[in-house]
């Protein structure tokens, strides 16, 4: 009987979460490998953050971020 196992690995951009969280609540345009997604920070997460844009949800996985630009 082979018995196969599942292994996570999780990659936690320190630097990437920490500058995140110092901006959560304001507007950004966040640059992803799929596309760009603009609005309000609303929440950070070691693994994904929350922006909030047209009024619904964007989960968006840290490993998909390309580059992030507050907006005033």
């Amino acid at each position: 009987m082979n018995q196969q196992s599942l292994s996570f690995v999780s990659h936690i951009d320190s630097y990437v979460y920490q500058a995140l969280q110092g901006v959560t609540g304001s507007m950004v345009a966040v640059q992803t490998t799929k596309g760009t997604v603009t609005g309000r920070l609303n929440s950070v997460m070691p693994d994904h953050i929350v922006v909030e844009s047209g009024g619904s949800p964007f989960y968006i996985r840290t490993q998909q971020i390309v580059w992030v630009i507050p907006r005033g």
